[in-house]
């Protein structure tokens, strides 16, 4: 028997909902295996036994992992019984966490479908989140600036805007804001505000290399001084002086996804509002 590893894999993720769990939850996964291709099948809302055979008929069609997050009992013994009789792995990915917050918790879970897509306050948070963002990308509407959770200041090309978009779809309203050398800050950061304030920088390799594919894209070869490295390692300076002058963290995204810049930012904000919360109580003593 051959030890070579197979060039795919099918990879079946089955839901009663959009299946955004299971895409995450499998994404982190099958990267771990990346010699490897996963052929990806979602079956999202699947609600009911001849919707599960239909399923269960591809699966047989294409045999592979299957990972499942179904609410109804029956449907995913179905799921387990025919992915047994075919041998198949099967797994219902949220029940291990499930059982984790019974224990812990001592009461039982109350199955909901697309429990986390509820229309509820939070979804409306986020929505008005996205839309603060979209409408301060770029340093528009600075006036407003001090509405805003977070702040996002860098120079051209250092993922600012995708980073905003990020933040806005986890509940901050972010408005990003470009340095550009002899062009001052918008008054409303030098004043007192209530936002969280963090600079974006990368290397200037790095940054040169994003700005020349940029320019090809948009056709413009006069753009000598924006993609030249001391030119750009000069702006990385002033962002740093800038920040260092106001007490602004800065982070390198040079080798950080957006997810993870992302997240080190949420990281320094609850950080400081924790540390606001700690001198107010502090005060009141």
């Amino acid at each position: 028997m051959s030890d070579a590893l197979p060039s795919y894999y099918h990879l079946h993720l089955v839901s009663d909902a959009t299946g955004e769990t299971l895409t995450t939850i499998a994404k982190a996964a099958s990267v771990q295996y990346g010699r490897v291709r996963p052929i990806e099948h979602m079956h999202p809302l699947v609600r009911t036994e001849r919707q599960v055979l239909r399923v269960l008929k591809e699966i047989e069609q294409a045999p592979g992992i299957v990972l499942y997050t179904v609410v109804n009992a029956e449907l995913g013994s179905m799921i387990e019984k025919r992915c047994a009789e075919l041998k198949v792995p099967c797994l219902a990915v949220l029940a291990p966490i499930m059982q984790v917050f019974e224990a812990y918790i001592g009461a039982p879970q109350t199955p909901t479908v697309a429990g986390q897509h509820v229309l509820d306050a939070d979804y409306f948070r986020r929505i008005d989140a996205l839309n603060f963002t979209m409408r301060h990308d770029d340093g528009q509407l600075p006036e407003d600036l001090n509405d805003a959770d977070i702040v996002i200041l860098g120079i051209s090309r250092t993922s600012k805007t995708p980073t905003s978009i990020y933040l806005a779809q986890r509940g901050y309203k972010t408005a990003n804001v470009p340095i550009v050398p002899s062009v001052p800050l918008p008054p409303p950061l030098s004043e007192k505000h209530s936002a969280f304030v963090v600079c974006l920088v990368a290397q200037a390799d790095r940054i040169a290399e994003v700005r020349r594919n940029r320019a090809m894209v948009l056709g413009d070869r006069n753009l000598d001084v924006y993609v030249d490295r001391d030119a750009i390692l000069a702006e990385i300076a002033h962002s740093r002086r800038i920040c260092a002058k106001h007490g602004w963290p800065v982070i390198d995204v040079t080798r950080r996804s957006v997810e993870e810049t992302a997240a080190t930012i949420i990281k320094l904000h609850q950080d400081r509002r924790a540390t606001g919360a700690a001198m107010e109580e502090s005060s009141d003593v």
